[in-house]
């Protein structure tokens, strides 16, 4: 159907005006259907799409998601928590990736239980209600150790993400096991999982290597066979075109995409690029995939910050509320109906998970913080959009027209884009500084066209505000249950239709002036509340007008049976739009019912959900201070609230809104002093010792390798990788004999950034490489005492692996970047002189601690002994402190336990915190392990992170808990922690319930340990 025939039936409805106005703005434009197949047809007809949005069931759907991957919160009990502040967003989906490495770190051995379960992950979204897009790979790239690809790929001959035979049989196991399992999880199953991508960022490399089609199609014909019958949908790395929906062989049903538009780095968050925004994506998409929904698979929501960064903080400066309001609505403008936000959480790198860029931390500058807290001005001016667009399915029905910068204000300082409804009358107009960097404020009047003609507001007076690096989403024609807001110029936050009255909340910035009308011949504005203001209101051809200026003070107006409550931003951020549920135990999906059996409560912090027992209203709810509560649009049959189980007493006014006071106490918190505790301590390299027996290590013996450091530059591969070595400490020993002409030794190492490596000949210390920020290898050469001739030594080299490289857009075979030494040169010898031992985590691929993962250990003597874990043999060793720590180079190993009694209906987040000593230490490194599991890598030389947060369920806070640190000293004098303490930030009243601990399996002594 044509726009034009559209706007002939609307100006019917509302007038020629309407027609006239409209008939411009946007051209010639239909709304199709998706030409689907008959393969497709065959498969489900729960999910479908057209060129404007995805349906569900038949109905319209926005998908507004932010990305959360479960492998980097190892407490799957956590997972509901972070669904249910996603949902509280007004957002209805969360999209994840599934680490490989994680899943097969043995090849050949798909270990998908425990932790690495992925049923607690769709159990959690299905009980609050949350879809979920599913990005399995193989490669996920995501900041993690190899992209996701595991260690053993390196060892494959051929180029990886290609229709090379001997790499595309790899990864048949993971994928018809993990489809299996997203297959029972799908919608059509009664399942959350509504969109699979195959692969991830396919997009040809930077050296011109072009994709492969048939390894594309290889993985939709695995995935299909596994059950998967849900549409595929792609992320080009960019807006690139690949493998978009009638393409051929690898093509997609829904095309999509992901920006970055800030790129990286945080370390100026005040400074905006100039010419980053992407004005392009409409047209580009009407040329590249016109059958179906602009798609934006994953768009900035921060970054990751890098080893000797600017820290977190930074970041969440930087990609904050007022890039949030100027980006996210540029999307909006060009019609985005499938957007992704990566990351809305973004967790830890515990257990070695992270690739080499990064360090422990992944907190992304999130809306919700690596801590899981809601970071507030960012979190809730996110909540303001999400629930704006839940509340406007009408956006779905607008097509976006030109950017204007004359046509609708009368400056061209600012930016005016339409998007114009086709069968409803809703339009959109988005508007933004015309140089989206400015801090400066405009004054402005819109000119707009409605169903009543098009009128220039404000029409009482005054001019419109828009402040620097703000956008706003101004509405016509919009339908409020049936009452037609004609225009709005504050931004419309949510408007439900109770059982004898409408609520309309609107907002501005403080300050700021705004103007509404409400289509209405009889009735008239009239102010409810009880102060003195500026507010006026006026009758204008059937036009009831409201104009007045956004402050803190909240002001009621109502039109007939239509209450419009006026605030400020900041007091919007306040309110939450839970829908009513007849369950305790599960929140509906977002549809048209749920969101229209919804209920309107200000309150703090955070709201999670509201249901109905009988006569009972319940809202389960967190505090973090005294908050006043108030319900608008309690049901008619409630008589009693309660919160978080608990009955309370409330009041109700003229208005018939509850109103209640939740009394918050901060709660008596003990935390142990670690400094003060009986720390326990082992030498944790005993391999320098020319007695120590290394017959359990593995000879480096392989003359060939597939590594990308090739040909060999040593007789024998010295590459990690070849041995089946992938994660954490490496540990080599080299024994030759003396002939009295050695003096120098040179060594070659790689560990990828931020890496380090320490050498010894026998006992002796030699010199270590502590590592930068930007090296990922190091050459260094070091003086040697003088040797007896034809006695025997043993080198000693240990090298601090931080990850694989990703196998990103090229060059290709990156993954292959070997870990370990790459070459080395003993004066007076041959290197054939020289006979290698190499180890690394206990096992190497074939790990022992499965309940941790394939990752978590590294090779140090304490981790392959299993003592990091909790009751290690310490009976007998030396009482020793991390704080006095060590007087020569050396790895020292430190253990200690401690109870915690804390309250189990606060929501604590706790983490560990180290004293930078950079500055006067000497260099060295620390790994942390909390009950067996590794949650950081503090290198104060090279920084930033020293806050390591820990979550419950892997810290016991009702219980026992064992820390355990390896200290590795990097120069002759040795090294100690300055300080350590744990800390928490505020505790939160929480409804969340009991939280199982992830399996923390004790010490027991290991078959084969060496």
């Amino acid at each position: 159907m044509k726009l034009l025939s559209t706007i002939a039936a609307l100006a019917c409805l509302s007038g020629q005006a309407l027609g006239r106005a409209l008939s411009h703005e946007i051209g010639s434009y239909a709304i199709s259907k998706h030409p689907r197949g008959e393969a497709q047809d065959l498969l489900q007809n729960v999910v479908t799409w057209d060129n404007q949005s995805l349906y569900i069931h038949g109905e319209r759907l926005m998908v507004f998601s932010g990305e959360i991957h479960p492998f980097r919160l190892p407490v799957q009990s956590l997972y509901l928590d972070l669904f249910q502040k996603v949902k509280a967003l007004g957002f209805n989906t969360v999209s994840f990736y599934v680490d490989w490495a994680l899943l097969e770190g043995n090849r050949g051995t798909y270990r998908g239980d425990g932790l690495f379960d992925l049923q607690p992950f769709f159990d959690a979204a299905s009980q609050a209600g949350i879809y979920l897009l599913a990005r399995p790979g193989p490669y996920i790239n995501a900041e993690v150790s190899g992209g996701g690809f595991p260690g053993w790929l390196a060892r494959v001959p051929g180029t990886l993400r290609s229709g090379d035979p001997e790499y595309m049989k790899t990864y048949e196991l993971y994928l018809r096991n993990v489809a299996r399992v997203i297959s029972k999880n799908q919608i059509t199953n009664g399942g959350p999982v509504i969109l699979y991508q195959p692969e991830n960022e396919y997009t040809p490399w930077e050296n011109a290597t072009s994709v492969d089609p048939d390894y594309m199609q290889n993985i939709m014909d695995s995935v299909r066979a596994a059950g998967v019958v849900i549409p595929f949908i792609n992320n080009d790395q960019w807006p690139a075109g690949n493998a978009v929906p009638g393409s051929g062989v690898g093509a997609v049903d829904i095309y999509g995409f992901d920006a970055y538009p800030f790129g990286s780095g945080c370390e100026n968050p005040s400074s905006w690029p100039s010419e980053a925004l992407p004005t392009y994506y409409r047209e580009r998409h009407k040329q590249q995939s016109p059958s179906t929904p602009l798609s934006i698979v994953e768009f900035q929501g921060g970054f990751f910050d890098a080893w000797g960064g600017s820290g977190y903080d930074g970041c969440g400066a930087l990609f904050n509320d007022q890039f949030q309001n100027v980006f996210y609505k540029n999307n909006l403008a060009a019609g985005a109906a499938i957007m992704n936000l990566y990351m809305i959480y973004g967790g830890t790198n515990w257990g070695n998970l992270g690739h080499p860029g990064g360090y422990s931390s992944y907190d992304y500058g999130a809306a919700i913080s690596e801590t899981r807290e809601i970071k507030r001005e960012k979190y809730s001016a996110l909540k303001l959009i999400g629930n704006f667009l839940k509340a406007s399915p009408s956006y779905l029905d607008a097509v976006p027209g030109n950017a204007s910068t004359r046509r609708y204000t009368q400056t061209t300082d600012l930016t005016v884009t339409p998007l114009i409804g086709q069968n409803a009358n809703s339009s959109f107009f988005v508007v933004r500084h015309t140089d989206y960097t400015s801090n400066s404020s405009t004054n402005y009047t819109l000119k707009v066209p409605t169903s009543a003609g098009t009128l220039s507001v404000p029409q009482l007076g005054g001019s419109l505000t828009l402040n620097g690096r703000d956008s706003k989403i101004h509405v016509t024609d919009y339908d409020v249950g049936g009452t037609n807001v004609l225009y709005s110029t504050a931004e419309v936050l949510t408007w439900k239709k109770f059982h004898n009255y409408s609520v309309l909340i609107v907002y501005g910035g403080r300050g700021e002036h705004h103007e509404i009308a409400v289509s209405s011949k009889s009735a008239t504005a009239v102010l409810l509340s009880d102060q003195q203001s500026s507010i006026l209101t006026k009758s204008v051809n059937g036009q009831s007008i409201i104009s007045w200026d956004a402050s803190p003070s909240r002001f009621i107006v109502k039109v007939g049976n239509l209450l419009i409550l006026l605030l400020d931003r900041n007091s919007a951020y306040n309110y939450w739009v839970p829908q009513l549920d007849v369950s305790p135990s599960q929140t509906d999906f977002t549809t048209k019912n749920a969101v229209e059996n919804s209920i309107i409560v200000k309150a703090g912090y955070l709201v999670r959900t509201a249901y109905i027992q009988g006569d009972q209203l319940h809202l389960t709810a967190d505090f973090n201070a005294t908050t006043d509560i108030e319900v608008i649009g309690a049901p008619a049959s409630a008589k009693s609230l309660y919160i978080n189980g608990e009955k309370f007493s409330y009041n109700v006014d003229p208005n018939g809104f509850w109103s209640a006071k939740f009394e918050y106490s901060s709660p008596n918190i003990s935390l142990p002093e670690l400094s003060t505790l009986e720390w326990k301590y082992i030498n944790s390299l005993p391999e320098v010792q020319p007695s120590y027996n290394d017959s359990a290590w593995v000879s480096a013996n392989h003359n060939t390798t597939n590594n990308t450091v090739a040909p060999l530059r040593t007789p024998a591969s010295l590459y990690s990788s070849d041995y089946g070595f992938h994660t954490g400490s490496l540990l080599y020993r080299g024994h030759f004999v003396a002939n009295g002409l050695e003096n120098l030794f040179t060594i070659q190492t790689q560990g990828g950034t931020a890496y380090g490596s320490s050498v010894w000949l026998n006992q002796t210390f030699i010199g270590s490489w502590v590592g930068s920020a930007l090296s990922a290898s190091q050459s260094s050469t070091f003086n040697l005492p003088s040797l007896e001739p034809g006695a025997s030594y043993v080198l000693t080299i240990i090298v601090d692996s931080m990850g694989l490289d990703q196998e990103w857009r090229g060059p290709p075979r990156q993954l292959q970047n070997p870990r370990g030494i790459l070459d080395y040169n003993l004066s007076g010898h041959a290197q054939d002189d020289i006979s290698w031992k190499v180890t690394g985590n206990l096992g190497g691929e074939d790990y022992v601690d499965l309940a941790r993962g394939p990752l978590n250990e590294g090779g140090l003597y304490v981790e392959r002994q299993g003592w990091h874990q909790p009751k290690p043999p310490s009976e007998h060793w030396e009482t020793s402190s991390p704080f006095t720590g060590l007087y020569q180079a050396g790895i020292g190993f430190y253990s200690t336990s401690f109870k915690l009694d804390l309250p189990s209906d606060y929501d604590i987040p706790l983490f560990f915190v180290f004293s930078d000593n950079s500055a006067t230490a000497k260099p060295y490194r620390v790994q942390l392990y909390v009950n067996g599991y590794q949650f950081g890598k503090f290198m104060p030389h090279i920084g930033p992170q020293t806050e390591f947060p820990v979550p419950q369920g892997v810290l016991n806070h009702q219980g026992e808990n064992w820390v355990a640190l390896t200290l590795w000293a990097q120069d002759s004098a040795g090294a100690n922690l300055a300080g350590l303490h744990l800390a928490h930030s505020t505790p939160v009243r929480t409804a969340l319930g009991t939280i199982a601990a992830s399996r923390q399996p004790a010490y027991k002594k290991r078959t084969g340990a060496y």
